[in-house]
């Protein structure tokens, strides 16, 4: 089987289970459910795992002769288990156990019991980290144990990677679901993954240190460690830091990044990374992250003198700002191999906005040459909302030295990518950026026309499957419509507006045939570029007249 039938095959069989555990919920609330299902998911995986090493184990040690008390001594030997990345599962634990007791009116209690036993027989890595709260939640035992066997049809015995490939793709699939059924608040813990896989490509986190702040259910660095292995590398290469202000939220990171086996610092506790940075020193070499979109309550006020705010402190009335420069302050500085790069999802406000000291925060980031490339990214991409958002690329170095393949000079220059018109809709509110295979984006996908626009425009050397006579030559060029490359002057002539669109030249008139469901967002986005310019102009007549002495 390839690669592409197994995760075909784990995709439908996801699809599969999820329209079952759907089907039990009955009256609870999505964002309940979530943590249910997730942590019932999570208990039968390890459960699995450890059965598995258990009988493997066995199986080794009876072929060279060793039984009775001295076979089930090293059976219990938990090393034997750890040194091999399963989690040991005690008995109260295990799915057997829970599966016989399913029928039990106390099963939720049980449960807890039983992830309260993991915890304490795993501190190191789980012990304050998992939701132990089932018997809370109220779930009508039968709906318990419906689940229970349902998920107990879930096998995940086969070879340790293979089954945390399977798992990882059915918890993924259900992160996305569950965000879906929430709406706005999904949105908060599960960035869609066409979305990830863009930002990961761009940024090509081969090695060095992985950073995001508000890093939700851990989305950014699953992708990221799934670039480093489907590009020969080991995912020792990179370290993992992050941190989540939501405690089910920080919980649910834990346990995605538990069952694939990713060693990651999300610090001791959830915390707010404006009012108590948890990795105040760490300098990192990526950042990644996609966070709250113009949060007007990010305790501003009590951050008016923050070492953060370098290029002007943000408004307490939104936090774009204070995000881009958190962002900024813990990027790796030049160091002779390159510097620290930072790829994040913005409102598309951010580009153009001039409420408070927004426009001279963004002035000051442009003058000091931190901007790589703008994203304008398609209406209905995110779960949030349906108003297009956008991408920016910040870096420390641009002069090639911080990829590993090299690259050209491009100080003094930003690339623009007009992104508006990318996508396939997935049903009548949701849309999707096409992607290749794991290891390559497809040159023809939405994602690989933006990723090899700026990889070619950053000068790197042209992949070894390139075919210059099937792809065309591997140079960059502006593409009227799509992508250009703009100086730090021609942005300035621009009053230091970043919408790509400014840039790239106006996009071509599309056919009354297209269904207004489609037309609209894309109107709604241009609309809001033209409020933006015009809110630039008035303020830049309003500049002009201050001086004259008849203005009041």
């Amino acid at each position: 089987m390839t690669n592409a039938d197994t995760l075909s095959a784990d995709l439908s069989y996801a699809k599969v289970l999820w329209d079952a555990a759907d089907k039990l919920r009955g009256q609870i609330d999505s964002a309940e459910y979530k943590h249910v299902v997730l942590g019932l998911l999570f208990l039968k995986y390890i459960s699995d795992s450890f059965e598995a090493r258990h009988e493997k184990l066995k199986g080794e040690l009876e072929a060279e002769g060793i039984t009775g008390e001295q076979l089930q001594s090293l059976l219990d030997y938990r090393d034997e288990y750890t040194a091999e990345h399963v989690f040991w599962v005690p008995p109260e634990a295990r799915w057997s156990h829970l599966q016989s007791q399913a029928a039990r009116t106390d099963i939720a209690t049980l449960i807890d019991d039983a992830i309260y036993a993991v915890e304490r027989d795993n501190p190191a890595k789980l012990r304050g980290k998992l939701s132990r709260d089932y018997a809370r939640k109220g779930i009508e035992p039968q709906k318990m144990k419906e689940l229970i066997d349902l998920i107990s049809g879930a096998g995940f015995k086969h070879d340790q990677s293979r089954a945390r490939d399977m798992l990882g793709r059915v918890y993924e699939y259900f992160l996305g679901k569950f965000a879906q059924a929430e709406g706005k608040r999904g949105g908060e813990f599960f960035t869609p993954r066409s979305i990830v896989r863009l930002l990961v490509e761009m940024l090509e986190p081969y090695e060095g240190r992985v950073y995001d702040p508000c890093c939700g259910s851990a989305g950014m660095f699953v992708q990221s460690e799934n670039f480093v292995k489907a590009h020969g590398g080991l995912k020792t290469n990179i370290s993992i830091f992050g941190q989540e202000s939501n405690p089910t939220t920080w919980r649910l990171a834990h346990m995605n990044l538990a069952i694939r086996g990713i060693e990651a610092n999300l610090g001791p506790q959830p915390a707010d990374s404006f009012l108590r940075d948890l990795h105040p020193d760490l300098k990192a070499d990526y950042i990644l992250a996609n966070p709250p979109f113009n949060d007007s309550d990010w305790s501003g006020d009590l951050l008016q003198e923050d070492v953060r705010w370098r290029y002007g402190t943000p408004p307490n009335s939104n936090a774009n700002y204070a995000w881009i420069q958190h962002f900024i302050h813990h990027l790796a500085p030049p160091n002779g191999r390159g510097g620290g790069v930072a790829g994040f999802v913005m409102a598309n406000g951010s580009l153009s906005s001039n409420t408070g000291r927004e426009g001279e925060i963004r002035q000051h980031i442009v003058e000091a040459d931190l901007v790589d490339a703008i994203v304008a990214l398609p209406a209905q991409l995110f779960l949030t909302t349906a108003i297009p958002a956008c991408l920016w690329f910040l870096t420390r170095d641009k002069t090639g030295g911080n990829l590993k393949y090299g690259g050209r000079d491009r100080e003094g220059e930003t690339l623009f990518v007009d992104a508006r018109e990318l996508g396939t809709m997935l049903n009548r509110t949701q849309r999707e950026l096409t992607a290749g295979g794991e290891d390559d984006p497809g040159h023809d996908s939405d994602i690989g026309r933006i990723v090899y626009a700026y990889r070619q425009w950053r000068g790197e050397p042209a992949p070894d499957w390139w075919d210059q006579a099937k792809h065309g030559e591997w140079l960059y060029h502006d593409t009227p419509g799509f992508c250009k490359a703009e100086t730090v002057e021609g942005i300035k002539d621009r009053g230091f507006v970043l919408n790509p669109g400014r840039y790239v030249g106006a996009e071509e008139r599309r056919g009354d045939e297209e269904p207004f469901s489609v037309k609209f967002p894309h109107i709604l986005g241009e609309l809001e570029d033209s409020f933006s310019e015009g809110e630039r102009l008035a303020e830049e007549v309003r500049r002009q007249l201050s001086g004259l002495q008849y203005y009041e």
